[in-house]
């Protein structure tokens, strides 16, 4: 894909991988907490709620790898390591906090929609 214009509707081409890195939920609300600096694994975890360890870690690598996340490691006992924002990761914020608000803002109309399909599944099922 060296010479290629970038398409995400070609399977084949490497933007889809950032689009679907992106698009995790995980890495949205990973963002959006560093969003506010500087943050320690820990607080990183609990911000996240319902996060495991093993899938911050991995999100956390899969960041730092794509150039979004800088990590930070301070030789104390117990070791510190702190993660924040690199500029591109800083530039995904104007895209990606609308997302977040679209969804709080319209969470009870989805809501209903879920229902009322829900619904109608069940009365299509009933025999």
């Amino acid at each position: 894909m060296e010479n290629q214009i970038p398409d995400v509707y070609n399977p084949l081409c490497p933007s889809r991988q950032v689009l679907s890195r992106v698009g995790d939920k995980w890495v949205v609300l990973i963002i959006g907490i560093l969003q506010r600096g500087t943050i320690r694994f820990g607080v990183l975890k609990r911000e996240a709620a319902g996060i495991s360890q093993k899938m911050l870690t991995q999100t956390l690598r899969n960041l730092e790898r794509d150039g979004l996340v800088e990590r930070q490691v301070f030789a104390e006992v117990p070791v510190r390591v702190e993660y924040s924002l690199t500029e591109l990761g800083s530039s995904l914020l104007p895209v990606l906090s609308p997302l977040m608000r679209w969804s709080e803002a319209h969470l009870k109309e989805i809501e209903a929609a879920q229902k009322q399909f829900d619904a109608a599944q069940d009365e299509s099922s009933t025999p």
